[in-house]
């Protein structure tokens, strides 16, 4: 089979022949030349195509292509620098597959909620391309950090009998006689694996019923977990610093034209290396009320209380010790002092909140029968679980980071809507 050539790859043909297959993205026309500006799926292309070098019905076809029309174009490619890309390509044939007319998303600008039912056209879009190609390579770089580092992806499951943190904001379903839950974690699952592989992590679609209508909530969102036998809170959050700085660095390297179509300031970007900043959570509890935001000593931070903190920080900053009573069930308390846990969350830079959510986990049977019992969770749907603390346990930590909303920061986008193909929102669920 013949390989298609690609835009991506148009400098090896400078002087040569292209045969370029894809789609219409623009056209503008002077006089007797016209400018289809191309696109493949790998890039744009400007093609150009002058009447007095091709045959009457090449031009006609170029005057008659519209937007977003299947093309193939063929001709000689040419270095240009003031083209996208660098690189024109002069048309001398021009096979058009479909013409399309009423393409919905024109130029013009269009609202939210029309361009949102679009949603599968919407995506052909300069600015959305570069998002999702930007959301690949987060994908990319979490595996390869993993993978690089000893850890072995287990896959966990989607459907399970039972919550990580209750079930109040899980999906429920019909499993044969029984009810069943939309995963919202593969955490507790790969507790179970570190204890065969050591360090383990899994990726997937996790799921929360949250009747939230933020810049920062999707209903169905993926999340990378790794979990990690023998590793305590203060080798987790190490972890992390590393993984996140990994991540950010490698979309500087290989998405930086991404990147400047969507305009983003890449020194924000390029300072995220290590050390990031700790606070604890009364550290972090002083500089909201020097904000003048009254929180209770035990509440959880919202999405306020966390813009507010990154603003002190030009980096992700480690929030630690979270009260056990904003915590998961499985999360350790600090010998130390009961009362706060060996957990953390790390928030993101520029007003875009948490992005990881990690700790120690409980490795006492005794404890975490009675948190068990605590949080009014039904023991029998964790029996395999409590049994992980029978049959040779150790301590060990793991955390997980959310795609959609490290892609929102990393893209600097106003909602996270558009960090995923087709997002699931509150009552939204078209297309």
């Amino acid at each position: 089979m013949e390989e298609n050539e690609s835009i991506k790859d148009i400098s090896k043909y400078d002087g040569k022949k292209a045969i370029i297959k894809g789609w219409l993205y623009n056209k503008r026309s002077s006089g007797n030349i016209v400018f289809l500006l191309v696109r493949d799926g790998t890039g744009m292309l400007q093609c150009v195509v002058s009447k007095n070098n091709v045959d009457k019905n090449v031009f006609e076809s170029a005057q008659k292509v519209t937007q977003e029309s299947s093309l193939i174009v063929t001709g000689n490619v040419r270095k240009e620098e003031r083209a996208i890309g660098g690189y024109e390509l002069f048309i001398n044939d021009i096979k058009i597959l479909q013409i399309v007319s009423d393409y919905p998303i024109t130029p013009k600008s269009h609202g939210v909620g029309f361009l949102m039912k679009n949603r599968h056209l919407w995506l052909r879009s300069k600015k959305q391309h570069a998002i999702l190609k930007i959301r690949a390579e987060v994908i990319k770089a979490c595996r390869e950090y993993l993978d690089k580092n000893g850890f072995i992806n287990i896959d966990t499951p989607i459907l399970t009998p039972a919550a990580c943190e209750g079930t109040s904001t899980l999906f429920e379903t019909k499993y044969f006689d029984q009810m069943a839950y939309l995963s919202q974690s593969g955490q507790l699952y790969n507790e179970a694996t570190i204890m065969s592989f050591g360090k383990v992590y899994c990726y997937g679609p996790t799921f929360r019923a949250e009747k939230s209508k933020t810049r920062r909530h999707l209903m169905e969102f993926w999340m990378i977990e790794p979990e990690m036998a023998y590793f305590d809170w203060k080798d987790n959050i190490e972890i992390q610093e590393e993984f996140v700085t990994y991540i950010v660095q490698a979309v500087l390297k290989n998405r930086r034209s991404e990147l400047e179509i969507l305009e983003r300031n890449l020194g924000k970007l390029e300072i995220i290396k290590p050390p990031f900043p700790e606070i604890s959570y009364d550290e972090a509890l002083e500089i909201l009320k020097k904000e003048g935001k009254d929180i209770n000593w035990g509440d959880d931070f919202g999405a306020g209380e966390e813009t507010i903190i990154s603003k002190s920080f030009d980096k992700p900053v480690f929030i630690h010790h979270y009260p056990m009573k904003c915590k998961a069930f499985y999360m350790k308390p600090d010998p130390e002092r009961p009362d706060v846990s060996l957990s953390n969350d790390l928030i993101a830079p520029e007003g875009y909140g948490e992005i990881i959510g990690g700790g120690q986990r409980i490795d006492n049977l005794e404890l975490l029968e009675e948190k068990i019992k605590e949080h009014n969770l039904p023991r029998d749907a964790f029996k395999w679980y409590l049994d992980l603390r029978k049959y040779g346990t150790v301590p060990h930590s793991g955390f997980g980071l959310g795609i959609e909303r490290t892609v929102a920061w990393i893209c600097k986008l106003k909602h996270i809507r558009e960090t995923i193909p087709f997002p699931r929102l509150l009552y939204k669920i078209y297309p």
